[in-house]
């Protein structure tokens, strides 16, 4: 693999080198904090691809490999060489570099991976494993991360982010997140079930709309205390209006009497709860994060053999720019916008969130997510942070990952973020060659490191 590879000038060369080193900030990711803190020797590299990383998972089913050797019962040494065997069809896709400079970076290995090559590359990433005792924190410490922020349910526990903090020999944060997919998906099967979940971490009792905020309310401080930074969620539905408070109470008790709730009243109790949440992540310091236009599951016969997070999920209709103003106005009115993160999945949106961001002081564009994280899809969000938004306040890169393997996609944003700045210097539209460097260390760590300081 060509150490230069995405970097496209001498002078994107010269920026990178200066990039390459920087700490990684991974402020979202997927990552379980348990294996973090057990730090259990990995078997082979079959476990550590492909026991959990949907994204291989999604390319092997394009290519046409069997369930069974995707997430079924064969071997991991099955699995592997399946992968190798479907790789090199993968040109374009990010997960073709991305596989060849994880093997490189993490096991030493500058060898194209493929079905004649699988069974040396297997040994020797194995060879390698167990002569290192490679481990979850190791592979963490190796890439220079300083910050992990994890994916958990308000009723989480978060027994193994307490005992990462009380660890101080790691050195690296591990803070949880505040998902509430689970939270606002009020007419999914098991919603009261939920609700009972939540009423015996909180302490509360749920009764009503009431009762329901001030449950969320003790787990959100319950987060916070517990190193909590960011919030998230990423549902399938958006709401186009924002509902009363005495509405919204009124469609939460349908919900606990267990009837039948009307897509109107849902987007209303959905709307109302976002300004809720906001008001609760602004009194708390709270970065609340938007992921946006996201089809969840729609492989039904697929979702109910895996369940969610299987590699199924896809690209959803763009959300009406009209609806999220709304929302963000609303929350901006009622109580301030806490700092706020909008990603999207599909591409379309990025220039009206762009425009958007750039109306409200505390909301930034994300970074290129999922099935955008692509070299296109990067330059397309970084071109359009550029030319319409600011692009110095770009909180940059995160993984989005469950795999421990997945930081060498922080060095391959930085090779196109580099090469991106370095074209814009050579057509002119850069003053000053030497404020680049500033920039690029901005984007890459200092600006998300920054605002973790101030939310602390």
């Amino acid at each position: 693999m060509r150490d230069d590879y995405l970097l496209r000038s001498d002078l994107a060369k010269s920026l990178y080198e200066g990039a390459k080193d920087c700490p990684i900030y991974d402020y979202h990711c997927h990552l379980n904090p348990k294996e973090i803190y057990e730090d259990r020797p990995f078997d082979n590299i079959g476990e550590i691809w492909l026991a959990g990383d949907h994204y291989k998972w999604r390319m092997m089913r394009g290519a046409g490999v069997e369930e069974r050797r995707i997430t079924g019962d064969a071997s991991f040494k099955e699995k592997f060489f399946a992968y190798a065997s479907v790789l090199p069809g993968a040109v374009g896709n990010p997960l073709s570099v991305w596989s060849q400079a994880e093997l490189k970076t993490c096991f030493q290995i500058d060898k194209p991976l493929n079905a004649d090559t699988a069974e040396e590359i297997w040994e020797k990433a194995n060879a390698y494993i167990r002569e290192t005792k490679l481990s979850p924190r190791k592979l963490i410490k190796q890439f220079g991360v300083e910050f992990i922020g994890t994916t958990d349910d308000p009723c989480d526990t978060l027994e193994y982010h307490k005992l990462l903090r009380e660890d101080r020999e790691f050195g690296v944060e591990v803070t949880p997140s505040f998902r509430t997919d689970n939270l606002l998906n009020a007419r999914r099967p098991g919603y009261d079930e939920y609700l009972k979940r939540l009423a015996d971490a909180s302490g509360v009792e749920i009764t009503s709309f009431d009762t329901f905020l001030v449950a969320i309310e003790k787990r959100v401080a319950f987060f916070k205390e517990n190193g909590c930074i960011f919030t998230d969620v990423g549902i399938t539905d958006f709401p186009n209006r924002v509902a009363s408070v005495e509405e919204a109470a009124e469609t939460f008790g349908s919900v606990l009497a267990g009837q039948a709730v009307s897509d109107e009243a849902y987007m209303g109790f959905l709307g109302r709860m976002f300004v809720e949440l906001g008001r609760l992540y602004q009194k708390y310091r709270l970065v609340m994060q938007l992921h946006l236009a996201a089809y969840r599951n729609p492989n039904s016969e697929l979702f109910a053999l895996l369940g969610v997070d299987c590699g199924c999920d896809c690209i959803g209709k763009a959300v009406d720019g009209a609806d999220l103003i709304r929302v963000l106005d609303a929350i901006q009115t009622e109580c301030g916008l806490p700092e706020t993160i909008v990603y999207t999945l599909n591409p379309a949106m990025n220039d009206q969130l762009a425009s958007i961001a750039g109306s409200f002081r505390n909301v930034k564009l994300g970074a290129a997510w999922w099935f955008n994280d692509h070299t296109d899809g990067i330059v397309k969000v970084l071109h359009c942070l550029s030319s319409i938004g600011y692009l110095g306040a770009f909180y940059g890169m995160l993984t989005d990952s469950r795999s421990f393997l997945s930081y060498p996609r922080h060095d391959y944003f930085r090779r196109i973020l580099c090469s991106f700045v370095a074209e814009l210097y050579e057509n002119g539209q850069v003053a000053d060659v030497n404020a680049l460097p500033a920039l690029i260390e901005n984007i890459c760590y200092k600006n998300i490191k920054n605002r973790i300081g101030e939310c602390k």
